[in-house]
């Protein structure tokens, strides 16, 4: 992995989103908005690895990932991170030279899908791709397919969130470079995305690295978010073994750093999360 600066046109990381800690939090015990200059650990991380450029909000404390995918003529942006990502992550797109052209999303949960709406107030003409199972998670609509297992559908499911997709996605599909991965689990409609150009893998919540590799639904101490929003275990390891037949070069999840050459620790984990449904 590029632990390096590695900003577009030589910026440091620091000098790449200077200014950006200015940002908007929404207070929301209180009911009401402060506009004040956060400390650097709150602000926006870049990490480059090869097409993907991983953008983490609050990475020393609680890293939540969107990335953006470099293609010939734009970028597209999958998830939408926290709602004061918003300014963060069109700079990024600014020092890139580069318009974002489409947002996609992995799946709906909040940490996802923050940005989302102030990012179509400005980007109006982009449009938004997400599977068809997950869009109805973008209204709220948490009920299940008759052949879906009854289990709570968990985590952050939007209330208000005015954005519906434009593109509806199935396996197989290919936006730009990016082939769609059904990867149900973490919620029911959630998605990967391979770039089909050097097998980077982005899997939203399906994995996480931070407090350790773990399939959804695994726990781990130091990190358990992911886990106690994941919906169905047993649905989350299928599409952990689907994910890992695609070979991945790299993998990029929601929740941590970049993970070069993953195979051997995806192994791991798949093994240790089948052990754990097995002994239940």
């Amino acid at each position: 992995m590029n632990t390096e600066d590695n900003s577009p046109k030589g910026l440091s990381r620091r000098d790449f989103f200077k200014g950006s800690a200015f940002v908007t939090v929404g207070l929301v015990s209180g009911g009401f908005l402060a506009n004040y200059k956060m400390p650097e650990f709150f602000t926006m991380r870049l990490t480059q690895e090869k097409t993907l450029y991983q953008l983490t909000l609050m990475p020393l404390i609680f890293p939540v990932n969107c990335y953006l995918i470099e293609e010939e003529n734009g970028l597209t942006l999958i998830d939408a991170a926290l709602s004061f990502g918003f300014k963060d992550i069109l700079k990024a797109s600014e020092k890139m030279d580069k318009p974002i052209t489409k947002i996609v999303l992995t799946h709906a949960h909040g940490d996802h899908i923050g940005a989302l709406d102030q990012l179509k107030q400005t980007l109006k003409d982009v449009p938004v791709y997400v599977s068809q199972r997950e869009s109805r998670l973008m209204s709220g609509d948490t009920t299940l397919d008759a052949d879906e297992d009854n289990l709570p559908v968990k985590g952050s499911v939007p209330k208000n969130l005015l954005t519906r997709a434009d593109v509806l996605v199935k396996d197989g599909d290919q936006i730009g470079s990016l082939l769609v991965v059904s990867a149900p689990g973490h919620t029911p409609g959630s998605t990967a995305y391979l770039d089909t150009r050097n097998n980077i893998l982005i899997v939203g919540d399906a994995f996480q690295v931070r407090g350790g590799l773990a399939v959804a639904g695994q726990i781990r101490p130091l990190f358990p978010f992911p886990a106690l929003a994941t919906w169905n275990k047993k649905a989350a390891l299928e599409s952990a073994h689907k994910l890992r037949n695609l070979d991945p070069s790299v993998l990029a999840t929601g929740h941590g750093n970049i993970l070069v050459n993953p195979l051997k620790a995806m192994d791991e984990v798949i093994a240790q999360a089948e052990n754990a449904l097995k002994s239940k």
